[in-house]
């Protein structure tokens, strides 16, 4: 009765684990995706920012009123186009200051407070919402809505 019980604990650990090790995996490989977004945004990459969106995406914006917030939306394509026409001279620095990441099977959900700089000045900060898919490929971005703000900053 003992071995079988000492052999159950073993078991159990081990499998936890296992489990453990790949939803860190899995964290970790959506980070990098978010991680090559932001670089690829940099350096004005368009190659590194399309690989990682899904050819379905959308992206929207928040805007704030006096009587709540107004949806802005944009194109990922007309993202992409916007940051390779960005002037040689220009630095988007868009830097995460926290990652809060959930996943469940293929799906996964990230919550990304930011910063964002034009040539190492302030411009605003706020918070993305992406929303990711596994792929064949690896996990890709399907959905991106953000708030900015000019002040109130994390």
């Amino acid at each position: 009765m003992k071995l079988k019980k000492s052999l159950l604990i073993t078991l159990c650990i081990t499998l936890f684990t296992i489990v453990s090790v790949q939803a860190q995996t899995n964290e970790e490989e959506v980070k990098k995706v978010i991680a090559t977004l932001f670089e690829g945004m940099k350096n004005k990459d368009q190659s590194l920012v399309q690989k990682v969106f899904h050819p379905d995406a959308m992206m929207h914006t928040t805007i704030a009123t006096e009587n709540g917030a107004t949806l802005g939306s944009n194109s990922v394509k007309d993202f992409i186009n916007r940051i390779a026409t960005t002037p040689a001279n220009t630095v988007l620095d868009e830097r995460i200051l926290d990652y809060q990441i959930k996943i469940d099977g293929a799906m996964a959900s990230a919550w990304t407070p930011y910063e964002f700089y034009v040539n190492d000045n302030f411009s605003h900060c706020g918070v993305n919402s992406f929303s990711l898919i596994k792929t064949p490929e690896g996990w890709k971005i399907t959905y991106v809505i953000d708030t900015r703000n000019k002040e109130g900053c994390i």
